[in-house]
């Protein structure tokens, strides 16, 4: 019923399609009909199925160094159950860097909307004293704001860049898929201390894991309600 209703709205999932494209030369391309599956073959290099998800979720339910999932999560047939595993958050930082350095960019989920200047296309966690405009104390942590669902995953970007110091991680150069006019032309720059607070997960591939890391993922997962908000972005 639910398929019926999404086709009646949005047609019909094609079974093919043609690809056409205009490089950065501007010359035009056009391929042959193909399938979806045919289109990954021919154009995904990347190992998909290298990569898992490394979440910092602080909370007591989710122990660090083991598997969770959020019931109901998957609803893709034969799709497979989406599976997080939790880490301390400078070994998120230490995979991330060390991808950037070696030339990936890394993808990751957050709380965009914390702490940001759009036009300006910056994050930090004291961007604004909101605690001497309003003469109190905000003093939630990571783990309290999850657990009262005052922060949750709300938008995917792309870590392109890593600005270290001394061996220290100052800054992250993102970019965003809101177009040329947020931020500077797309691109926007994080503190690292925004990271702690409201990023949770990143992309990774399993082999860049420590090897009781890389065991853990094959582990039955703690299974979290749906309604918990590490399942927002998904």
């Amino acid at each position: 019923m639910i398929y019926r209703i999404l086709c009646i709205h949005l047609g019909t999932p094609p079974q093919s399609f043609a690809w056409q494209w205009t490089d950065k030369d501007k010359t035009f391309h056009r391929d042959e009909v193909m399938t979806p599956q045919q289109f990954a073959a021919q154009y995904v290099e990347l190992p998909v199925d290298e990569y898992v998800c490394i979440v910092h979720d602080p909370r007591p339910t989710s122990p660090k160094g083991k598997t969770f999932t959020v019931e109901y999560l998957c609803n893709v047939v034969e799709g497979g159950i989406v599976k997080y595993l939790n880490v301390d958050i400078d070994l998120m930082k230490e995979l991330a860097a060390k991808a950037i350095v070696g030339g990936e960019p890394v993808w990751f989920g957050c709380d965009t909307g914390k702490m940001t200047r759009r036009d300006l296309g910056m994050w930090d966690k004291d961007l604004y004293d909101y605690g001497s405009l309003y003469d109190t104390k905000f003093g939630m942590d990571k783990a309290t704001r999850l657990r009262y669902h005052e922060t949750q995953m709300t938008h995917a970007m792309l870590f392109t860049g890593v600005d270290i110091v001394d061996d220290k991680v100052r800054r992250w150069r993102v970019e965003n898929s809101w177009g040329e006019e947020a931020g500077k032309k797309g691109f926007y720059v994080m503190n690292d201390n925004w990271f702690d607070e409201y990023v949770f997960e990143i992309a990774a591939r399993r082999s860049a894991l420590p090897p009781e890391l890389q065991e853990a993922l094959d582990e039955e997962p703690i299974v979290l309600p749906a309604w918990d908000p590490m399942g927002a972005l998904a």
